[in-house]
């Protein structure tokens, strides 16, 4: 009895144990219970409030497809050489994008259909029946956030999620932030199908999609891709190809067929598989790609450039134009923002921006051709030619239509350029904009005013040696000063350009008005007031024969000779008419106003004087006479021979040419052609082709006669008369020391 007493009570005990036990357990399993629901309850009601904060601010917020061919890559645009009114005036002439970059923006219909459908059916088959979201799909990208079970082959996102992923580069995964993304996300995308067309998407996508990393370069977009894996045009991809390409899109690493080509046939093979389940391809067209991708070659061609497409968008080598273009696009940008030059370089690659340039391109690439004929310069064929040159061409407002920076094949990109960046002296070339058109403008001479051949001396008062300036053109090693001591008209001087006519009229002008003339009113740069060492453009030697401290750039001096064929106005030079931004609003644009340099009547005084160096008889230039067109011009030689410079204005263009070496050096002049004739075998035939033959005359000048012996107007009493031309307001008197003395008259 005792036994039963003892076995009962250690049962009740036991069982009040485990209803303790499991008491103590349900209250923590209850406690445990609450606290998931009233953390998920916070959590659920934080993301709740989180959407509907963000849905109420997003209404209106969609990601614009229009701007995505801009968001990579600014292009550089060209007029339209063939423009006739039904098409586009501009055209593509160069393409930037971040460096390492490559992105070809191609329209839905210039795209294989075989890569549409590989695209869809491997990456998003419902694509064309949900509203930008697939929400089963989007079920597992939630759960693999937390918990990374989810595994498809298709991936987690549409077609829509990833344009905009890639559109706005908001690409957390992890936690909370990938959580809030998402959702940032299918608001966007559902937006963006509101707003536009399935095609529109498909088409956003396939150019901004990344298709892997090889040589150096990120390829985005599948033009770029079909470019650079199978050197071809995205339109002409096979089956085997593009499913090939876009085996690439998941897995742009580890799939990339350039690199790790059994990975990419894997992924392809499923491709090809998905697609024929969806009923894009046929059977045979399955078994045959299938077949086709084990003998598939990656080309890997970094500079294939398909016919037809931009210019130089594809090249690794751009032209001087389009170099000079970034150059000056990314001043703009600098002066625009203020902000430093590495900062508006890279704003100026990756910021979408529009360059329309000034280019004429068929002056262009016909210039680039002439520059690759060595018989252009050379008088007869020699070895180790290391003469350099450079040419550039612009229109009477400054807009630069042409530039070579060099002889021979460019080879790199924003390389030297020694139209821009070579500051050289311009020999006498500074004679017409430095003291002749001054003086005239000044009224100080006129055409006929006569001059003695010889120098000044620019001994200090008091000295008892004299300092004779300057000796005129000689032979180098020739020491003879050449002085005539003859008397000469202004015209003539520059016609034969004697250094003391020039010298003489900067004597008239002062030294510092010419050194201001250059700078202020006809914009040159690089003009020395006084450097570290003491010395000083503002002297004879400078403003007379062109002994710069720095020299003189070959675009300044060129825009500097506009003035002479469009009536005195000074526009300088550009490259670039105007700069958009992404938006499409202006950031810079070309001023359609020059200044007044000098007078208009001035202007074509000097035109005529300059058309003598061409055309008169003992004109330097006589080597650039055309056909039909007028050419008025200046030659300049340095001292020692160590640059040659010709610049010309015919009525349609002003345009230079420059010779000489790296490491300045005389120039044996009778292994080359004369300047003259360099600048007529590399533009003559542009020159003399050109609409217009004659300049413009102006109404404030008169063409008259005057004697040759005393520089005044002729009269009818003159034995010896040549023709000059006059500004209306300046003519001189009337030539009395020829007057024939009357005869007394016979007795009768």
């Amino acid at each position: 009895m005792e036994n039963i007493n003892n076995k009962s009570y250690k049962q009740k005990k036991r069982i009040k144990t485990l209803k303790k036990t499991l008491g103590v357990l349900g209250t923590l399993l209850c406690s445990l219970i609450l606290i998931i629901v009233i953390t998920g309850s916070v959590f659920v009601t934080a993301i709740t409030i989180y959407v509907l904060n963000y849905f109420s601010e997003s209404t209106s917020d969609y990601v614009s497809l229009e701007d995505i061919n801009l968001t990579y890559t600014s292009r550089i645009l060209a007029p339209n050489p063939n423009y006739d009114g039904t098409n586009d005036p501009w055209e593509v002439y160069y393409t930037l994008s971040s460096e390492g970059d490559r992105m070809i923006w191609t329209d839905l219909e210039d795209i294989s259909r075989y890569m549409i459908d590989a695209v869809v059916c491997s990456e998003d088959e419902r694509f064309y029946d949900h509203d930008g979201v697939d929400f089963k799909r989007t079920f597992g990208a939630f759960i693999n956030i937390f918990i990374p079970i989810y595994d498809s082959q298709a991936g987690g996102s549409t077609i829509t999620q990833q344009t905009i992923k890639n559109i706005t580069h908001d690409d957390a995964i992890d936690g909370v932030e990938g959580v809030t993304r998402k959702i940032r996300e299918i608001f966007r995308s559902i937006n963006t199908e509101k707003t536009y067309s399935k095609d529109d998407i498909l088409e956003a996508y396939l150019n901004v999609i990344f298709f892997g990393r090889a040589e150096g370069y990120n390829f985005n977009g599948i033009q770029a891709a079909s470019n650079f894996y199978f050197a071809k045009d995205c339109k002409d991809l096979t089956l085997a190809e593009a499913a090939t390409l876009t085996a690439i899109i998941k897995s742009p690493t580890e799939n990339n067929p350039y690199l790790h080509i059994e990975n990419n046939r894997e992924r392809a093979k499923y491709i090809l598989s998905a697609m024929y389940d969806n009923g894009a391809i046929s059977s045979d067209e399955y078994y045959q790609a299938l077949a086709d991708l084990e003998a598939l070659v990656i080309i890997g061609d970094i500079n294939y450039s398909t016919e037809g497409e931009t210019l130089e968008s594809q090249s690794a080598v751009s032209s001087y134009f389009v170099d000079a273009a970034i150059n000056q696009s990314v001043s703009e940008i600098m002066e625009t923002y203020g902000i430093d030059y590495d900062t508006a370089n890279e704003r100026l690659y990756s910021g979408g921006y529009k360059i329309y340039t000034t280019v004429d391109l068929n002056m262009q690439q016909k210039l680039e051709q002439e520059y690759m004929d060595d018989t252009n310069f050379q008088s007869y064929s020699f070895e180790n030619d290391e003469l350099l040159s450079a040419f550039i061409c612009m229109d009477y407002k400054g807009q630069v239509l042409a530039v070579v920076g060099n002889r021979g094949e460019k080879t790199n990109v924003r390389g030297w350029n020694n139209a821009t960046m070579a500051a050289r002296s311009p020999g006498s070339t500074i004679k017409p904009i430095a003291s002749y058109a001054p003086a005239i403008d000044q009224d100080l001479v006129t055409w006929s005013t006569l001059l003695k051949d010889e120098p000044i001396d620019l001994s200090a008062p008091g000295s008892e040696e004299p300092l004779y300036f300057p000796n005129n053109y000689a032979e180098y090693g020739d020491t003879d000063p050449h002085w005539s001591h003859s008397m000469m008209t202004v015209a003539k001087m520059l016609e034969e350009s004697t250094n003391t006519g020039a010298a003489q009229l900067v004597r008239l002008l002062t030294p510092q008005y010419c050194f201001d003339h250059l700078k202020n009113d006809l914009g040159i740069t690089t003009l020395v007031s006084m450097d570290d060492g003491g010395r000083s453009d503002m002297q004879y030697s400078p403003m007379t024969v062109g002994a710069l401290t720095r020299g003189m750039y070959l675009s300044e001096l060129v825009s500097a000779y506009e003035i002479f064929g469009n009536g005195g106005q000074f526009y300088g030079h550009t490259f670039v008419s105007r700069i958009t931004d992404r938006e499409d609003n202006t950031i810079y644009e070309r001023s359609e106003y020059g200044t007044p340099a000098i007078g208009s009547d001035t202007a074509y005084v000097m035109n005529r004087m300059m058309l003598q160096v061409v055309e008169g008889p003992n004109g330097t230039g006589t080597a650039a006479n055309l056909d039909t067109v007028e050419v008025a011009a200046k030659t300049g030689t340095s001292e020692n021979w160590e640059n040659l410079t010709f610049v010309a204005c015919t009525p349609d263009y002003v345009s230079g040419i420059w010779v000489g070496y790296e490491n300045p050096a005389i120039i044996e002049t009778a292994q080359y052609q004369s300047i003259a004739k360099m600048w007529k075998n590399v533009f003559g035939e542009i020159a003399d082709s050109a609409p217009n033959k004659t300049f413009k005359k102006d109404n404030g000048v008169q063409q008259l006669e005057y004697c040759t012996k005393s520089g005044m107007i002729a009269s009818k009493d003159c034995e010896s008369k040549a023709t000059g031309y006059y500004k209306s307001d300046n003519i001189p008197a009337e030539c009395t020391s020829c007057k024939k003395e009357e005869q007394p008259k016979p007795a009768e």
